[in-house]
């Protein structure tokens, strides 16, 4: 094994699209033939080299690979003789930003082509020392194993890619081709680690690469919108995470039709009133009105939240594909957005565009301590929404959108995501996904009992003991059956 410093800048980056059978069943497509694309020779990266997730992106996404490295000029060679061109394997890293595939579909410039978006090394291992069927690749992300595959099983085995390539391309020395990733590739972000192995375990001395560690960075410099800026769909979503079920795509929601039945059956009173017995006092959300006062608000809470606004945070944080964009091109049926505003009611947090996109996504329902924009074309819209004041500033004038997904402060409560919301003309409750069942049972045992004491005082009874039940009137309501 030799350092690989000799590969960090090739004359050419090949990269094959699929190959291994476990991503093929992911992708649920099997390629014909090999089909590949260039990657600059500048995004190749050491070992050690932060990448950065362009700012205002989502979907960062690796892919654990075995490299050749191309030891001697190549040009119209069979695919019996292809390996003998190839001088040395070593761990890859295929970066892909999936938010920006839609701009240069099919070559991958834009998604796959950044600085630092293709890491190599950090050892090489001689080809003459190994069989090409029988190498080994692994990828780690914070130290879990997620990627696990031999190429013994390849669709395109390496000679037939040199081969293949050779036809129209003359391979020199130096150049990389990248052989396809096992399934197992994901979504990473700042914060995480990534490291990528490629060994051969039954060769003599079993040689290896070493570990290939790459460290995620947040970008800081947002995308100009002078070229294509982040844009994703729920397909990318799938694809970059490696399956919709990764990709929380495809969720088994606790709200079953028949528990909404049962939750929609009561009001938000009497939910509150079974909160409080259950020592549950700070649970609404306060000082908010609705849009559309005559619907029913029932979801599970996606949050957003927004900081002060600052110049210096706004410029990094608030164009492109924000954190409020993410959030709303992100809901799914049964999501509530809960919006952190601070109260703060001088400016608008949210306007008929985006209103719409949660409404087009099948979302329950909007819910911000802040103003919103348009307030005219939102009330139009189907999809609830709860806000303090209507305002027609843009949210740059108080407000940086910050982050998603986490413990938010929205009208004096706070909000988890999952959380259960419920909303009507009475205002607006926050339910712990734990307490729901007991809940709604004592609710719907409530208004049992109000049922009957209301029919019990329209015929003029006093309230006296009845209100609430006690004595003789609990042991008549035990035998009472309802009218209606």
């Amino acid at each position: 094994m030799v350092e690989a410093a000799g590969i960090s800048r090739p004359g050419k980056v090949i990269a094959l699209h699929l190959n291994y059978p476990s991503r093929i069943a992911q992708r649920g497509r099997t390629p014909d033939k090999p089909s590949y694309f260039l990657k600059p020779s500048t995004s190749v990266s050491a070992s050690g080299t932060p990448i950065e997730r362009p700012f205002g992106t989502e979907l960062l996404a690796f892919e654990g690979e075995v490299a050749l490295v191309i030891g001697r000029t190549a040009r119209r060679v069979s695919p019996a003789d292809g390996w003998s061109y190839v001088e040395a394997v070593t761990a890859a890293n295929d970066f892909g930003v999936y938010d920006l595939r839609w701009a240069d579909k099919g070559s991958n410039l834009r998604s796959k082509g950044g600085d630092g978006f293709t890491p190599l090394g950090p050892h090489l291992i001689a080809a003459r020392d190994v069989q090409p069927d029988a190498l080994r690749v692994r990828t780690w992300v914070n130290g879990e194993l997620v990627q696990d595959d031999t190429t013994a099983d390849l669709v395109f085995g390496f000679g037939l890619l040199v081969a293949d390539l050779s036809q129209l391309v003359t391979l020199e020395p130096g150049d990389v081709i990248l052989t396809g990733t096992p399934a197992g590739a994901s979504v990473v972000g700042p914060g995480d680690i990534v490291e990528v192995e490629v060994d051969a375990p039954h060769a003599p001395g079993a040689p290896t690469s070493g570990r290939l560690v790459t460290p995620v960075v947040e970008g800081t410099a947002p995308l100009g919108d002078y070229g294509a800026t982040a844009c994703i769909d729920d397909l990318q979503r799938a694809e970059a995470w490696g399956s919709p079920e990764a990709a929380g795509l495809v969720r088994t929601s606790i709200l079953t039709p028949e528990l909404t039945a049962r939750i929609n059956s009561v009001g938000t009173a009497t939910l509150s009133s079974q909160l409080r017995k259950l020592g549950y006092n700070n649970v609404s959300i306060d000082g908010l009105h609705s849009t559309r006062p005559d619907a029913r608000l029932l979801g599970l809470a996606r949050t957003l939240r927004f900081i002060p606004h600052r110049e210096d945070l706004f410029e990094s944080h608030g164009g492109g594909f924000n954190a409020q964009k993410r959030a709303f091109d992100s809901l799914n049926p049964d999501d509530v957005l809960v919006i952190e505003a601070r109260g703060e009611t001088g400016t608008g947090t949210v306007g008929d565009i985006l209103a719409l996109r949660a409404q087009v996504r099948g979302a329950a329902g909007i819910v911000t301590d802040g103003g919103v924009r348009d307030v005219a074309a939102v009330a139009a819209l189907d999809i609830p929404t709860y806000f303090a004041n209507a305002h027609p500033a843009v949210l740059g004038r108080r407000h940086v959108p910050w982050d998603t997904d986490i413990t938010v402060a929205c009208g004096g409560a706070a909000v988890q995501p999952g959380d259960i919301i419920v909303g009507d003309a009475d205002g607006l409750l926050v339910i712990p996904p734990s307490l729901i069942e007991q809940v709604v049972d004592g609710a719907i045992e409530q208004e049992r009992q109000e049922t009957f004491i209301a029919e019990m005082v329209a015929a003029h009874n006093s309230v006296d003991g009845l209100y609430p039940l006690a004595g003789a009137w609990k042991e008549r309501y035990a035998t009472w059956s309802p009218t209606t």
